[in-house]
């Protein structure tokens, strides 16, 4: 996602297998002059889904007292009854993704058989993985470990009749230190490993190949071209794109969400500022003013810049971690938790028949509900940022680079937190979710210095997802332009923030939840029609 314009960034280098459409980028857009300002919108992908949302906002504002219960039975029903398909298109994503890697279709290079990539690999990595889960891995490196090292040392917990209670994955570890922390970290790495990234490999392969290779729009009915043929730019068309902006606002939402109520946890911790939703409302409102600055530098100005510079604060916090924490313990366990993860994982990743209701619905069907429903935004950036690299090359390092460092990340939190419980330290695990982290790195030397860094980990990270998230929306509803007018970026920059503020209104973290698991659950369908759709146009494809 380079600041080219739309015909360079198109262009092909090289033999490609073009698809014959009479179809023109924009076509259908409606294109307007105000002044200084301009508009250049897809009459009614923007429309509809920008009304839908606005919709939305406000009738979640006018009856704030009352939605909070809908949006929580919402999430209920969808994770309880619905986690056998999430659980099973979430093992679709990562079988298909590894075949391709060992497959002579990985010898396909995006943007044809002679294109070079746009960035190096550091700036490319830090971009992908900055809009990929930095908040998540911030929000939860320290207390997903630590609960699911309780919930197993608990052990399997039953009411009157019959149904389990308890939160551990898989049968738990009554009692059993070692055997609990291994399963912890199993079930946490199963979260941020293979199957996540899989779903954002999947989706942004699938629109590097249409765009930078077929022709099409970069936006996500252009995947569909193989099932839906010319009718794409009709209706079923119009209807994956507007499935798509909701998607990825809501789980975008979702995220800012979590991010604005740890670093109000965190401010809190450090500087007694009051932790509640007007201090989170204030946190988004600035942050969004500042990822606004930065959707006005541009792509290569903004994001790029601030997302190595993440990765650089996130590489050093986690040094220090390491350094100061117990090193050799967070080393063995690296090893030891990678074995425990392959080998939970045919029972974690068990769609049907689970016992562990509690963990593989609350947990695991809410994160790929979640994943699912970020997949348009981190897959159309990823698609804009990897052109030049064949189809080998990105998997393995969209898959596989990025799983290998949520382990690291997670086994040096989630270690040092454990093991600061274990020696008797309480704090980490009696301090409220958001604030975990800084529980931990109070336990560590330079506490208040690695809490301040930590803080601004997160806002950064926040930075980066509205801002590129935003870019995103704005390409999807500008009917595939990669250089729209900057007025649209920021209205949807400015809508993210509304939905986060109103959803933190009507229901806190709960109604965010609910929220993206009714947009991540129709969008996995998408997905699975996603995955035909590309495995036939890789076969059409000429080979470097």
């Amino acid at each position: 996602m380079s600041d080219k314009s739309h015909d360079e960034l198109m262009s092909p280098d090289g033999a490609v297998t073009p698809i014959d459409t009479d179809y023109q980028i924009g076509q259908d857009n409606i294109a307007v002059k105000i002044g200084p300002f301009g508009l250049d919108i897809h009459n009614r992908v923007f429309v509809i889904s920008g009304s839908m949302i606005a919709l939305f906002v406000a009738v979640t504002l006018l009856f704030r007292q009352s939605v909070g219960p809908v949006f929580s039975e919402m999430r209920n029903t969808l994770t309880s009854q619905m986690d056998w398909f999430f659980i099973g298109a979430g093992n679709v994503f990562v079988i298909l993704c590894l075949l391709l890697v060992v497959s002579p279709l990985g010898k396909v290079r995006l943007g044809g058989t002679k294109a070079k990539p746009d960035y190096t690999y550091v700036g490319w990595f830090s971009m992908l993985f900055a809009a990929g889960m930095g908040i998540g891995l911030m929000f939860y490196g320290v207390s997903e470990p630590l609960s699911h090292y309780s919930a197993s040392m608990g052990g399997v917990v039953e009411a009157a009749n019959g149904l389990r209670t308890d939160w551990a994955p898989l049968g738990g570890a009554l009692g059993n230190a070692d055997a609990a922390k291994d399963l912890g970290m199993a079930a946490t790495i199963y979260h941020w490993g293979l199957h996540p990234w899989a779903i954002y490999a999947l989706l942004a392969l699938s629109l590097a190949l249409f765009s930078f290779n077929k022709g099409l729009p970069l936006t996500m009915r252009s995947v569909f071209y193989p099932v839906f043929g010319e009718r794409i730019w009709g209706w079923p068309g119009h209807i994956i794109d507007i499935t798509a902006v909701v998607a990825t606002l809501f789980g975008l939402a979702t995220s800012l969400g979590f991010g604005a109520s740890q670093a109000a946890a965190g401010l809190n911790y450090l500087f007694g500022i009051p932790n509640g939703t007007p201090t989170q409302i204030v946190l988004i409102i600035g942050i969004t003013g500042l990822a606004l600055s930065s959707v006005v530098a541009g792509l290569d100005a903004g994001v790029k810049r601030l997302s190595e510079f993440n990765m650089l604060m996130a590489t050093l916090l986690m040094v220090f971690v390491i350094a100061v924490g117990p090193t050799l313990s967070i080393f063995s366990s690296l090893v030891s938790n990678m074995g425990a993860y392959f080998e939970n994982l045919p029972a974690l990743s068990m769609p049907f028949g689970r016992e562990d209701a509690n963990y593989s619905q609350g947990w695991t069907a809410f994160y790929w509900a979640w994943w699912m429903s970020w997949s348009p935004f981190v897959g159309m950036f990823i698609a804009r940022v990897s052109r030049g690299r064949t189809v080998r090359e990105f998997i393995v390092c969209v898959l596989i680079i990025p799983t290998s460092v949520c382990v690291m990340w997670m086994t040096a939190f989630g270690t040092t937190a454990i093991e600061q419980v274990q020696d008797g330290y309480r704090a980490v695990v009696d301090a409220e979710l958001p604030l975990q982290l800084f529980a931990m790195l109070d336990g560590l030397p330079l506490a208040s210095v690695t809490s301040l860094i930590g803080i601004i980990l997160v806002v950064v990270f926040f930075v980066t997802s509205s801002d590129s998230g935003s870019l995103v929306i704005d390409t999807i509803s500008a009917g595939g332009k990669v250089d729209s007018p900057v007025p649209q970026r920021i209205f949807w920059c400015t809508f993210v923030g509304l939905v986060a503020i109103s959803l933190l209104l009507g229901g806190g973290l709960g109604a965010l939840q609910a929220m993206v698991v009714s947009t991540g659950l129709p969008f996995g369908i998408v997905l699975l029609l996603c995955a035909f759709s590309l495995v036939k146009g890789l076969m059409s494809e000429p080979r470097s």
